[in-house]
């Protein structure tokens, strides 16, 4: 097998490579392997250019390293992204077994799950290549699909953000904007409308309206759903949502969402906090599917301890949100300086 190995900022090591079977460029990025094996999803997504799709991995590996950090797992952080060329069709099978391979040949030092483009049976797939790998089915012997457990840990998230922003955990009577409704979206939904709140919700995919209207969400499009007038804006899409362009147009007191690095750059963190608006950082929000998968599958937890961290991640953002309100500085300072060694 071919592969390129190089390593580049402060990522421990890139493996790029052209899978044998599919022909496409495969990335895995490993940022971490200080706290134990890296961890971090498969990601299966249309660039324009292969380097796209490392510029990607470089930095989701890097947010996985912050995510299992603050999480409290003795895992790292990585990722793997396979760049897609615009309307190339390709086999998903081989593509599965070219991912395997890649990740077989780093023995060990990164485990990876489904993210965008890919799901549970695609990491039984994968599987048949190497065993460094979680969220398969559970008929294979897997924790399954995770979006549910991602979904839980936002939900509590929102509980800690919602106290600190208006002085109570209640959700019910809460406006709530939701981002995205794929699998995690979806879930996250149905949790919030189970809890009474009143509910927005878009996404670029218009066949998900029934979905929001059955569980009493007004339907909007994605931009009106951003700029909407709510007390808690759910990212549940991709990242990069919130820029200086996007910002100054955002009606929220609030945001807390299971979409990966929502800041374009660190600089917004500041300009959220200028306007008065609580923003819960994503590696706190997001991190449930990843601690119930990798606490199941490659931790080996009893399920005792797998529902005391999901729990966790509401108290974990709780003493964010107090530390950065004592410091008058913002929750992405204080998840920095908790990754630089700090305790909380």
């Amino acid at each position: 097998m071919q592969v390129a190995t190089f390593c580049r900022m402060d990522h421990e090591l890139v493996v790029t490579r052209r899978g044998s079977r599919s022909g496409l460029p495969i990335t895995v990025a490993v940022h971490s392997t200080a706290r134990g094996p890296a961890a971090g999803g498969c990601r299966i997504k249309q660039y324009p250019h292969w380097r796209d799709g490392v510029t990607d991995a470089l930095r989701l590996s890097a947010a996985m390293t912050g995510k299992t950090t603050i999480a409290g797992l003795p895992l790292g952080g990585g990722k793997t992204v396979v760049a897609v060329p615009p309307g190339h069709v390709f086999d998903r099978r081989d593509l599965l077994l070219d991912i395997g391979d890649t990740i077989a040949f780093l023995d060990g030092r990164y485990a990876t799950g489904p993210d965008v483009g890919t799901g549970p049976d695609d990491m039984a797939v994968i599987a048949e290549r190497t065993t460094h790998v979680f969220c398969r089915p559970q008929s294979a012997g897997g924790s399954g699909d995770s979006s549910l457990h991602t979904a839980i840990g936002v939900v509590a998230a929102l509980r800690a953000v919602c106290e600190q922003r208006f002085g109570t955990a209640d959700l019910s009577g809460r406006s709530f904007a939701i981002l995205g409704l794929g699998r995690v979206g979806a879930h996250v939904l149905r949790l919030l409308a189970t809890e009474k709140a009143h509910l927005v919700a878009a996404d670029v995919d218009d066949t998900r309206r029934d979905l929001a209207v059955r569980h009493g969400a007004a339907w909007t499009s994605p931009q009106d759903c951003l700029n909407a007038g709510v007390d808690v804006l759910v990212p549940a899409a991709l990242g990069g949502l919130l820029t200086a362009a996007t910002v100054p147009g955002l009606r929220c007191a609030a945001i807390a969402g299971p979409a990966n690095n929502q800041l374009d750059e660190p600089a917004t963190a500041r300009l959220l906090h200028e306007r008065g608006i609580l923003w819960a950082p994503d590696v706190v929000v997001s991190a449930g599917g990843l601690i119930h998968a990798t606490a199941v599958e490659l931790l080996h937890e009893t399920p005792e301890q797998v529902t005391a961290r999901l729990h966790d991640i509401g108290t974990t953002l709780t003493r964010i949100l107090q530390r950065a309100a004592a410091a008058a500085t913002t929750p992405a300072t204080v998840v920095d300086q908790l990754l630089a060694g700090d305790s909380i």
